[in-house]
């Protein structure tokens, strides 16, 4: 089993600043990519930035210069620092890991609970 436990989320004024870490548990063998993906409501799921697991990122359009996907293998944690936060930025914000439990089985997607971001205007 593996578990992505998420925190960081909350209610912030528009300008002001979020970090999101998510911490990954259970049977891990490796862990290839992790992301951060926001979702709202009646929406699809989205990608807002991604890390591999040599530590190249990628980003939405719509946050570029603003957020910052890190990620510390040791813990085996991801974050997002999310700065100037805008009011379309409100949304749930989901963690992912591209997980291996062992050497013998499959890489599989993994999901976190999700946390929810509000911007107020």
């Amino acid at each position: 089993q593996v578990q992505l436990v998420e925190s960081g989320g909350g209610l912030v004024q528009t300008g002001g600043s979020l970090r999101l870490s998510c911490a990954v548990s259970g049977s891990i063998f490796s862990i290839n990519g992790m992301g951060w993906y926001r979702q709202a409501p009646g929406e699809q799921r989205d990608l807002v930035a991604g890390i591999s697991s040599g530590g190249a990122t990628k980003y939405a359009d719509s946050v570029k210069g603003r957020f910052t996907i890190s990620r510390d293998n040791a813990k085996n944690t991801v974050y997002l620092l999310m700065n100037s936060l805008k009011p379309e930025d409100t949304d749930v914000y989901y963690c992912n890991a591209e997980v291996r439990s062992s050497i013998v089985v499959p890489v599989r997607d993994y999901w976190g609970q999700g946390t929810q971001v509000t911007v107020s205007s």
